[in-house]
């Protein structure tokens, strides 16, 4: 049987060009690896790990959720006690309205350097997946 390689296409989205190019590097050797694994593994495995992407959240998703988090969080300690608390709310405000105006946050930061994978990402994992359940054996 031969083997086939998969290539992974190029390309950098804002989210990539801002995070260090260590954090990126390791992202696409997990997706290599991933890829690498699943060449291995049955139809019916892969067609799982692409069931598990369709799911994964992406970095953007995951960021609106930590802002949200903080102004719920914010509003709340600000409710129970210290009005001080109001701040982690505007600053999670204003966290969101720098990611809508720059695709850049504090936040987004926080996010690729705990490995959460751009949109682009997932589907090229996606993509590479669906093509080995394509190729003839």
């Amino acid at each position: 049987m031969e083997e086939t390689t998969v290539e992974l296409p190029t390309g950098q989205s804002k989210t990539q060009a801002n995070t260090p190019d260590s954090i990126n590097q390791e992202i696409e050797r997990q997706i290599e690896a991933n890829v690498g694994y699943f060449k291995r593994q049955s139809n019916e495995a892969i067609k799982e790990r692409i069931d598990s992407l369709d799911r994964e959240w992406d970095a953007g998703r995951a960021v609106s959720g930590m802002n949200a988090a903080l102004a719920i969080a914010g509003t709340g300690l600000a409710l129970a006690g210290n009005k001080k608390w109001h701040y982690l709310t505007a600053a999670a405000g204003a966290f969101m309205l720098q990611q809508a105006l720059l695709s850049w946050s504090p936040s987004l930061a926080v996010a690729r350097r705990m490995r959460i994978r751009t949109r682009n990402e997932i589907k090229l994992e996606k993509q590479a997946l669906e093509n080995l359940l394509n190729q003839p054996f």
